[in-house]
C-alpha cells in the first residue's frame, strides 16, 4: 500500500531477544517511506516464561531492550510502539508490569501503558492454565496521546474484553486504539474479529492490533490475523498468517462524519468510570 502511514508487524516471537529484534528490523526495513507509525504486538521482544519475564525487567528509560528500540525508531525514522515487555511497577518497584511503550522517531518515550487486566484464565488447549497475576502487578493508569497519525489510545491483548476501558479512552479523545496482542488460537478463532470490530463500532474509533502468530515453545500456540478495523466496524486490512508487516493507510479525519451523524458519546446515559478493586484508576495523558 503505497500512501499507508501505519503499519502492523506480525511477529512470531521466542525467548530469543536478539532473533526477536532482527525480525522486527527486517519487517521495518521493507517499508515504504510514508510509513510513520509502527506497532509490534505483545511479547514482541520477549516471549517465554515469568523468570525470564522478571529477568528482562527494566526501569522505564533506561536497559538494552529500551535502547535497541530507541535505536531501530531512531534509524527508520518511525513512531514505534512496543505491544508489551516488563517493566519495574511506577507504584512499587519491588514488582514488574506488563507494559507498551511509545517511542518517537528521536527514540523518546512518548507513552506508557501498564496493562490493567491480566489474563488469568484455563484454556483448552495445550498450554491448558494461563496466570499473568502471578508475575505481573496490574495498571493503574489509563494512557492517550497524540501521534503523526492521529489521537491514541493503548490497550493490550485481554483488555479487549473490557468495553468499559475503551469507551473511556474514547472520552479521553482517543482516535485510533492499539490492541496489541498474543492470542491464543482457541480463543482467537472464537472471538478475536468479532471483538475488535465491537471495540471499534462501539466508541467509533479506528482498532489497530498487531498480533503474535505461530508456536512459541512448546505448549503455546497464537492465532495471528493482525487486523486494522476503521469507525465503522469495516475490517481495512488483515494479515491470517504471514510474518511480515500489514501496511495500512488511517485516516482519523474520516470518523469525524461517523462521529457527528450518530453521537453515541453524548447519547451514552452512563458516565464513564473506571474503578480497579482497590483503587481509582488515574488519567496518563501525554
Amino acid at each position: 500500500m503505497r500512501n499507508a502511514n501505519v503499519a502492523l508487524l506480525q511477529l512470531c516471537s521466542g525467548d530469543q531477544v536478539r532473533d526477536n529484534l532482527a525480525q522486527i528490523e527486517q519487517q521495518i526495513k521493507q517499508l515504504n517511506a510514508g510509513v510513520k507509525l509502527v506497532m509490534t504486538p505483545e511479547n514482541a521482544l520477549l516471549f517465554a516464561n515469568s523468570a525470564a519475564y522478571r529477568q528482562q525487567a527494566e526501569k522505564q528509560g533506561d536497559g538494552p531492550l529500551q535502547n535497541a528500540v530507541r535505536e531501530l525508531a531512531r534509524r527508520y525514522g518511525v513512531w514505534l510502539l512496543v505491544g508489551s515487555m516488563s517493566l519495574i511497577s511506577r507504584e512499587n518497584p519491588e514488582l514488574i508490569t506488563t507494559s507498551s511503550l511509545l517511542f518517537d522517531e528521536q527514540g523518546e518515550i512518548r507513552a506508557r501503558y501498564d496493562k490493567l487486566h491480566m489474563f488469568d484464565v484455563d484454556i483448552n488447549d495445550a498450554h491448558g492454565h494461563y496466570r499473568e497475576s502471578d508475575t505481573y502487578q496490574h495498571g493503574q493508569h489509563l494512557t492517550v496521546v497524540d501521534t503523526p497519525v492521529g489521537r491514541l489510545g493503548m490497550t493490550i491483548c485481554y483488555d479487549l474484553r473490557f468495553p468499559a476501558l475503551f469507551q473511556a479512552l474514547r472520552a479521553q479523545g482517543a482516535e485510533l486504539i492499539s490492541v496489541p496482542a498474543a492470542f491464543t488460537r482457541v480463543t482467537g478463532e472464537a472471538h478475536w474479529e468479532i471483538l475488535l470490530r465491537a471495540r471499534a463500532i462501539e466508541n467509533q474509533c479506528m482498532i489497530l492490533a498487531p498480533a503474535q502468530v505461530g508456536r512459541h515453545g512448546p505448549t503455546r500456540r497464537t492465532w495471528g490475523h493482525t487486523l486494522a478495523v476503521d469507525g465503522w466496524g469495516k475490517v481495512l486490512a488483515e494479515n491470517a498468517d504471514a510474518v511480515a508487516a500489514l501496511k495500512v493507510r488511517v485516516d482519523a479525519a474520516s470518523l469525524k462524519n461517523i462521529r457527528a451523524q450518530m453521537p453515541v458519546l453524548q447519547h451514552n446515559r452512563f458516565q464513564t468510570s473506571l474503578t480497579a478493586p482497590s483503587d481509582k484508576l488515574s488519567s496518563n495523558q501525554e
